[in-house]
Parts: C-alpha cells; structure tokens; sequence
C-alpha cells in the first residue's frame, strides 16, 4: 500500500515519539492526584510544576504561576476573553477582535456580546495583516480587551502583535493573542509581545489532543472559565491532567531546540509548493504574498475548480490538504477568513490550504506536485464553463 502524503499540520500534528514517551509514565505508574499531599501525590506535583517552570520559561513569562494548563486553544481563548472583560470590567464595555479570529475568539466576543457588551471586528487589510491605524480608530474609552491571533491558521500571515499590544494599553485596554499556530515555529515571547494573555494549543506542536496552555500576566484581572476546586492558582478548576502538562511542555521544548533548523528547511519546502504550482498550473496563485507569514503555510487558489472537490480527489489519490480551519469544516459558506480580507466568493470557494511540519519530505512534496496539475486540469474539464464551451 502506498503511504499517504500529510500536508494538513495547519490542523494537527502526530505526537512525537519523545512527547509520548515522556507522558507515559504519567499515564501508568506515576498517576497520582497531584492534589494528593502523599507520595504518589507529592511525585505528580513535582512533574506537573516542572512542566510549568518549563513552558514559563520558553514563552518569556516571568513567573510559572502566570502559566495554567488547558485542554487546548480553544479553552484558553474562552477563558482569557471572558474571563478578563468580566473581572475587569463588570458593568460591561467594549471589545475589539479582528474579523478573521479562529472561532474560538469569535464565538466568545458573540457570547459577550449577548450579554450587553460592545465588539467591533476589525477587517485586516488585502493583504491578510491587521493594520495597528485600524485598531488605533477603534478604540475607546470603554475599551477593556482586545484579542488579534499572532499568525492567522488559514493564510499564515503574522500580525504586528507587539504594536498593536501597545495601542492596546495606551488606551487602557488589556490585550489577548491566540498563539496556537505560532507556538514553536516563529519567535513568541511573552514580554517582547508586551501581551497581557496567550492561548496555546498542544496538538498544534507534536503533543496529543487535549493539551494547552494559557498565559495570564501577573495583576491581570482574570474571572475563571470553569470553577470547582481551585487547580492551577485558581484559573482553572479541575484535577490536572499531569501526563498533558508534561506532553506540552517535552513538545515545546522539542520545537524550541530545533526551530531554527526547521523554520528554514519549511520555508523551502512551502516555497517550492508556491513556485512550482504556480509554474505547472496556469491561473493558480497565492490568495495572499506577504513576507510577514509562518515559514509552513500556502493557500492557494485555483480558479475554475471547487476547493472541496479539490480536496477529495486529493484524498483518493492519498494526499491530506484542507480548505480551510478544521474546526469550522463541513460548511458550505466561504471561509470567514476570507470574507474577512476580501476574497471573492468564486476565489474562497476555489482554494485550499496546504501545510507541511515535521515528517514532511520533499518526496511528499514532488509526489503533491505531480499529482495536482492533473487533477486541477480534470475540474476545470467538468466545470460548468467548460461544458458550455464545448457545447
């Protein structure tokens, strides 16, 4: 059988063979309750605040308390954004998001928004960038939080975060970025962000499923997401999962020491897809070119086809790309990302995301390459156009 081609690690990554090995034993014999105060107990405890000191120190945090372990982005993005515009500002006020968040911020400004809050979303520019000018009009006295993701998960493109954390606090607003893409591939740096909170998601960096993490700096006001039992300096409840903890903080270290190295050799291999279709296929391009983007990232579109079918016959042919955010999948609108920057209907339907990671070769590459043009050209044959040109 021939193995299948993986160009989709903007969605999720496998688990690396060290990550899994350094949380087995979490899994197995060391699976105390780290809230226990006996041996088994005191045992988890140290494991779970040594992953702690760790993940603190790779992202530039000052203390590890100011880190807490999540069940991933998604929980981390609710919690900052709720949790922050709540205990800052309990009479209500304004909140400012972009307009291409994940769905994860989206969905908690929408629930604040049900609850009598203000939001402006912010439409990044052509380019796929959040201009620090529109942000700066934006703002106002009201203004408690704002949340722009560090690198957008469909185009890549990297956001001015530093600046616009600064617009941020002169207008006396708190500032919350979604790092789940970023994490690991390009620098982040809590302090050399100025950012107020970060969310982080595991599966996104060789760690399994289920794992996070959330960075809230110090004298931040922070009202927590969910509630029980007082867990990970009361930012959230619940017993901890030890066997996570360590899985996030091994991958991260594992990113970190290799990042360089990796950045580059991505970078080359994205851009050899870009070139290279681009070349063989005529009418293809990117949907955006900027330098400020993650080095592992092409979006492309493909004029006269359908990115869904586009994807399937690339299935069948044993090659994994996507159209788009995994977690907004089966819906039959254009991407929200796209709407966001401009993109023509006909455009956003007709592309797709390809992204390469860790076990991507340039035998994946070369076989994506040589596969695509046919199928491309296939589409295009049974596109309603085509059938009336030949009628």
């Amino acid at each position: 059988m021939t193995p299948r081609v993986y160009l989709d690690y903007a969605a999720t990554t496998p688990v690396d063979e060290r990550v899994l090995d350094a949380m087995l034993p979490y899994l197995k014999d060391d699976f105390g309750n780290p809230s226990s105060l006996y041996a088994e107990g005191r045992a988890a405890r140290a494991a779970l605040e040594e992953a702690r000191e760790c993940v603190a120190s790779l992202i530039g945090a000052a203390h590890p308390n100011e880190v807490a372990f999540t069940a991933g982005g998604t929980e981390g993005d609710n919690a900052a954004i709720i949790g922050i515009a709540h205990r800052a500002r309990p009479e209500r006020g304004h909140v400012v998001i972009s307009a291409f968040e994940h769905h994860a911020v989206l969905e908690a400004a929408d629930r604040l928004q049900k609850q009598g809050w203000d939001v402006t979303r912010l439409r990044p520019d052509a380019c796929g960038i959040v201009q620090p000018g529109s942000l700066a009009k934006a703002m106002r006295d009201d203004t408690t939080i704002v949340a722009v993701m560090h690198a957008n998960n469909e185009l890549g493109t990297v956001q001015p975060v530093r600046k616009l954390a600064e617009i941020s606090h002169e207008g006396g607003a708190y500032f919350h970025t979604d790092a789940a893409q970023s994490l690991g591939k390009i620098p982040f740096d809590v302090d050399d962000l100025a950012v107020d909170s970060a969310a982080f998601s595991g599966h996104k960096i060789y760690a399994p499923k289920g794992t996070g993490a959330l960075f809230v700096r110090r004298r931040t006001p922070f009202e927590p997401l969910i509630v029980g039992g007082g867990q990970e300096f009361k930012k959230r409840s619940g017993t901890q999962s030890v066997a996570g903890a360590v899985a996030f903080a091994t991958a991260l270290q594992i990113m970190l020491e290799s990042r360089l190295e990796e950045e580059k050799r991505l970078g080359l291999l994205r851009d050899r897809i870009v070139t290279d279709v681009i070349a063989r296929i005529e009418g293809a391009r990117e949907t955006v070119s900027t330098e400020q983007r993650l080095p592992n990232i092409a979006h492309l579109i493909f004029s006269g086809t359908e990115g869904e079918a586009l994807l399937l016959q690339l299935d069948e042919a044993g090659i994994a790309v996507s159209t788009g955010s995994a977690c907004s999948s089966g819906s039959t609108e254009p991407s929200h990302v796209l709407s966001a920057i401009g993109c023509p209907i006909d455009d956003a339907h007709a592309s797709i995301r390809v992204s390469v990671g860790r076990y991507t070769t340039a035998d994946d590459v070369d076989c994506f390459l040589e596969i695509l043009p046919g199928i491309v050209e296939r589409l295009r044959s049974l596109s309603p156009e085509a059938r009336r040109g030949r009628a």
